[in-house]
């Protein structure tokens, strides 16, 4: 062979190696999508029970779980209305509903927001807000939930608060997730990761990935989300951080690219801008995330929260880690095992079909108001 076709020969290589790999990415991708489908057209869920209901909704500018509930109203009651913070008071007196049910009531919401939630008991419509951000911002729902006939809140601890508070009615409410939107889809390179966690960089998950960084250093990763560069170890994952905001429909191509999710909850303390929890209430409940990561059929390596079991089976449909360590043990552990890691991903997948989604949470809602 002569010097001038060695260069030919090796490039050809490397391009048939490349194809080759290329292919059978491919194949991995579309048996993992077609594993996926099936469990979803297997375990859809439960068809909920129709309500004679007409249902006023605000949205609280978050279309990830906004739409989600739009969508679960539309199937569960005779009419549901969507309005906006702005305008509550308004659409109230224009179309009478039987119920006002506000998401949030936080960020987005005007000044005036809890003058016209009393105007609008006035009139006679049952009023809801459930909370999704507790307990980050009791300092500020401490003084929306008196004015309001019921509260649902996802996380379990802030129920005796809000009833030491006063309000009558407090309801227990998890999250769920809008199984329309995180769902199995086939991704290009691009979104193709050993490891990945999109959210934000408050200060307990800053601890956590200064301890792991080295580790992660070495591998496949790909981290979204803002304020990473508080990190002591920033520059070892610099290369694997998407900075800013991420798009919830990148949020699902980046979960269904990834081998594995990390999930880690928000902390609790009071650190400036983080939080506004002055009181410390702790987090004992999951994180919408959770149901988005197993929504997408994607094995889960999550924090413990004290109600997880009440909605996963650690092992069976995700699994925990306590400590840094042990993460890593586990990291190591799915990605040696993808047999094994598939069963769970799937399983997880198929618990939230059947049991999480807005769908269901809606008709779980409804349930406990009487309806």
């Amino acid at each position: 062979m002569s010097r001038t076709q060695q260069p030919a020969r090796r490039k050809a290589a490397v391009r048939q190696k490349g194809s080759r790999a290329g292919g059978l990415l491919g194949y991995e991708q579309g048996y993992r999508y077609g594993r996926c489908e099936a469990v979803r057209t297997l375990a859809p869920p439960v068809s909920p029970v129709w309500h004679d209901l007409k249902v006023l909704f605000i949205p609280q500018g978050f279309p990830a779980i906004d739409n989600g509930v739009i969508a679960a109203l539309q199937r569960t009651v005779r009419e549901a209305v969507v309005g906006t913070p702005e305008a509550m008071l308004t659409l109230a007196e224009q179309h009478r509903p039987d119920l006002l049910l506000v998401l949030n009531g936080l960020h987005v919401f005007p000044a005036d927001h809890l003058q016209q939630v009393d105007r609008i008991r006035e009139l006679g419509i049952r009023t809801v807000i459930w909370f999704a951000d507790d307990p980050y911002f009791t300092d500020d729902t401490a003084a929306i939930a008196p004015h309001y006939d019921v509260v649902a809140t996802h996380e379990q601890s802030c129920v005796p608060f809000y009833l030491s508070l006063g309000c009558p009615h407090v309801l227990y409410l998890p999250m769920a997730v809008d199984t329309d939107t995180f769902r199995p889809v086939p991704v290009v390179s691009g979104y193709h990761a050993d490891i990945c966690f999109i959210g934000m960089a408050f200060w307990n998950r800053v601890e956590l990935f200064d301890q792991i960084a080295k580790y992660l250093s070495g591998k496949r990763v790909i981290i979204g989300g803002g304020l990473w560069e508080r990190m002591r170890l920033y520059r070892l994952l610099k290369p694997s951080i998407r900075a800013g905001w991420i798009p919830i429909e990148e949020t699902v191509r980046y979960y269904n690219g990834a081998k594995i999710v990390i999930n880690l909850h928000r902390g609790c303390r009071h650190h400036g801008s983080d939080n506004r929890n002055l009181r410390g209430l702790p987090g004992q409940s999951i994180n919408p995330r959770t149901y988005e990561m197993a929504a997408c059929g994607t094995m889960q390596l999550t924090d413990i929260r004290d109600d997880l079991t009440r909605y996963y089976t650690p092992g069976v449909e995700l699994d925990v880690y306590r400590s840094a360590g042990e993460l890593i043990d586990k990291l190591d552990y799915y990605l040696k095992h993808d047999a094994e890691r598939q069963t769970i991903a799937l399983n997880g997948l198929r618990r939230t079909m059947q049991e999480h989604s807005f769908v269901t949470r809606i008709g779980q809602l409804l349930g406990l108001l009487g309806y």
